[in-house]
């Protein structure tokens, strides 16, 4: 192993396995102030990082209709250096980040304290909030929270209770009425809330507040940055720009529009056609005749984004351990599809399910890593680059694309895919991102001699995914995305969502640093003129999960382009 690399795993380890206990016990005592209109609950201390989740009360106006009371809260994860103040309004910078389509604020877990960590070490003490949106909610994290993955999906899929409470069920579209006015104006509006309870100052928010976003929150940035929130345009001190002092995109642009954002929405998901026009679609939403919260037959639905948080479960109680989660798991249509999507090496596996990915012998990381990397799953927007597959033979994925074509649309990404050669073969564990490389490294190639990945490609630890994924008390994944928030983004043009975009100078009223993916999203398309900062090798989560210590033996650039940002000059 490269000996100048330094990967902390112990520590982290030790924190996780804290906070699984937390989690389970119930141990935390959050503060409230006296009218309960505000709750602060500890996670974790750990590496000079002090983790807490924020609730603040913020009722929906009446005309959403009914809704779950946890609805009527936004949270946050608060990062802050523990040796700077508690205050966030005395904080040198309070970096504000809305999550990616299906994203959660549990995403943001290794950037923010990387990018924390990173400022104190330079003396200074900054924050950063990552934000769930309101409609995660609807989430139940009891199971995950159990940190035990058979107890999990005895929770989620088989009726067992934990802790007295059996869960719900997942929430069907005719229990998301509020939902279909959820849109791009409510989310801005909510973050304007959010901001202005927890720094009522507006000068200090204009001062130190750095606005920005993962994915589709560079496009939320946007309006909220040209949005007016009392109504009154010539009054500007309310204006979304007059809350930031600057603007941060990683992944993606800060602006009002859709089109750097190529490959993040699946063609296959239940979008109604906005060619009806605006007016159509949001009777359609109102009605319920059409879906109120994104999906898709595969992996993207709440029952199968689900599994995610449960296989991070698993990489986190016994990482080298032989999985059994593929078996374990109840057999439904759903399940079956996504697993047969995910794990299929050409389409007449896929169509005939055989092998199927319980006939392999895989570690409980390496079904984490075959459920994340980049050299396995196809979605571009859902590929992290945390290392690869060890153990036995290697055989090339050209499942649903053929293996290096050129014509692989942006969807699937552009990384060659592997899948495991031999089932009821040998036990394939995962080599970690920073093992790749090595001495050892069996060095996997294509068909056509292509090795499947380098040194330079692999960025993200699998253990601090997995932590990212199961030991957050916010989700990784957001189940119920909103309809109406892409709806809204796609019909920019129309009158209903252009007078939103009341400051149209606000775009550029303030600096922006735009942190880009090298392997990511805007790959081969750079946009020139925001003169970004591109994390070479980086895929589209790769932004948010990156270790912070790179094979290179240098620290990780996002966060580091981070630091840089919040040092300028206010």
């Amino acid at each position: 192993m490269n000996t100048s690399r330094s990967r902390g795993r112990t520590p982290g380890t030790l924190r996780v396995a804290a906070l699984a206990v937390l989690l389970t016990t119930g141990a935390f005592t959050p503060s409230a102030s006296a009218d309960s209109a505000r709750t602060e609950t500890p996670v974790a201390t750990s590496g000079g990082v002090t983790e807490t989740v924020v609730r603040v009360k913020a009722p929906l106006p009446p005309s959403f209709g009914a809704r779950p009371a946890a609805c009527e809260w936004l949270s946050y994860l608060r990062y802050r250096s523990s040796s700077g103040p508690a205050s966030s309004a005395d904080a040198d910078r309070v970096l504000v980040a809305q999550p990616g389509i299906l994203e959660g604020a549990g995403a943001f877990d290794s950037v923010a304290r990387n990018t924390v960590t990173r400022a104190a070490e330079q003396g200074r003490h900054i924050e950063f909030w990552a934000l769930d949106r309101r409609s995660n909610c609807l989430e139940d994290r009891t199971g995950i929270a159990s940190g035990d993955q058979h107890t999990a999906v005895g929770y989620y899929y088989r009726g067992k209770q934990v802790q007295g409470r059996t869960f719900a069920g997942f929430v069907g579209n005719d229990k998301l009425g509020w939902m279909a006015k959820l849109g791009i104006e409510q989310t801005v509006r909510d973050e304007y809330t959010l901001l202005t309870a927890e720094l009522p100052d507006q000068g200090v928010r204009k001062d130190r507040v750095l606005c920005g976003g993962h994915s589709l929150g560079g496009v939320i940035t946007g309006y909220f940055a040209t949005a007016d929130f009392d109504g009154d345009p010539a009054t500007t001190a309310d204006a979304g720009h007059n809350q930031c002092a600057g603007y941060f995109a990683l992944d993606t642009t800060v602006s009002t529009s859709l089109g750097d954002l190529s490959g993040s929405i699946p063609d296959d998901t239940n979008v109604p056609d906005v060619g009806l026009g605006y007016g159509v679609v949001q009777a359609g939403l109102d009605s319920g005749l059409l879906p109120r919260s994104l999906s898709a037959p595969v992996l993207l639905n709440p029952e199968t984004m689900t599994l995610l948080a449960i296989a991070g479960v698993g990489a986190l109680q016994n990482p080298g351990g032989e999985a059994d989660l593929p078996s374990y798991l109840p057999a439904n249509t759903n399940i079956e599809t996504t697993n047969r999507f995910l794990f299929s090496k050409d389409t007449a596996t896929f169509l005939t399910g055989s092998p199927a990915v319980k006939d392999f012998r895989l570690t409980n990381e390496a079904i984490l890593g075959s459920l994340m990397d980049d050299q396995s799953v196809p979605l571009a927007f859902l590929q992290s680059s945390v290392g690869f597959f060890d153990g036995g033979p290697i055989a090339d994925k050209n499942f649903p694309v053929a293996n290096g074509s050129s014509s692989q649309p942006g969807l699937f990404g552009t990384e060659y895919k592997a899948i495991p050669a031999e089932p009821h073969g040998p036990l394939y564990t995962w080599r970690n991102y920073d093992r790749v490389g090595d001495p050892d490294d069996p060095g996997y190639r294509s068909s056509d001699g292509t090795p499947f990945t380098a040194a330079g490609k692999e960025v993200t630890d699998i253990q601090e995914l997995a932590r990212s994924m199961a030991a957050q008390p916010l989700d990784f994944t957001e189940q119920y995305f909103p309809t109406k928030l892409v709806t809204d983004l796609e019909l920019a043009t129309s009158p209903q969502v252009k007078r939103l975009v009341v400051h149209p100078d606000g775009l550029s009223a303030n600096p922006t640093l735009t942190v880009l993916a090298g392997d990511g999203l805007l790959a081969g398309r750079v946009p020139a003129d925001l003169h970004p900062v591109v994390a070479d090798g980086y895929q589209h989560l790769d932004v948010l999960t990156a270790s912070p210590v790179q094979n290179n033996g240098r620290p990780e650039p996002v966060s580091t382009a981070l630091t840089g940002f919040a040092r300028t000059p206010r």
